[in-house]
């Protein structure tokens, strides 16, 4: 792959550098499983080489589709390309999901005002409110005095 990945430059890593979490990887293998099954540690790891060799595998793929349409930028479209092309047809469909639940969220979370920005209030009107209401409250609090 060409230095796409956005990496500091230098000596690219090995694959020994290149894993998975192996706690996120575990949970999710638990999670999957039923209760009665365990999953052997050696296995964990085998499945954790298979994720990152399918990673690799996807991503080499990827970055050909890319090179022949003279990008630069990985993207999602290259991936499903790349999927189809590696014979992963079956999972195109959820992965075209995932992708267009992560664009909505991306919207939503651009359409979302700060509750600053909601209230119409100035930087020193909302000082003076919070003000008013740590008086009340000391208020509140010193009348109650030692009644309990």
């Amino acid at each position: 792959m060409s230095d796409r990945e956005g990496g500091s430059g230098g000596v690219p890593p090995t694959d020994e550098d290149l894993s998975l979490p192996k706690a996120t990887v575990a949970k999710m293998i638990t999670d999957l499983l039923p209760n009665d099954v365990t999953c052997a540690k050696e296995t964990r790891d085998l499945i954790i080489e298979c994720c990152v060799e399918f990673i690799h595998l996807i991503s080499s793929e990827a970055n050909e589709i890319c090179d022949q349409e003279s990008k630069k930028t990985i993207a999602p479209e290259h991936i499903i390309g790349a999927l189809k092309r590696l014979g992963f047809d079956s999972f195109t469909t959820e992965v075209e999901d995932v992708l267009k639940d992560h664009k909505q969220q991306v919207k939503d979370r651009e359409k979302k005002v700060s509750k600053f920005e909601q209230s119409g209030l100035t930087e020193e009107q909302l000082l003076a409110e919070q003000e008013k209401l740590f008086a009340a409250s000391r208020a509140r609090f010193q009348g109650q005095g030692g009644q309990q």
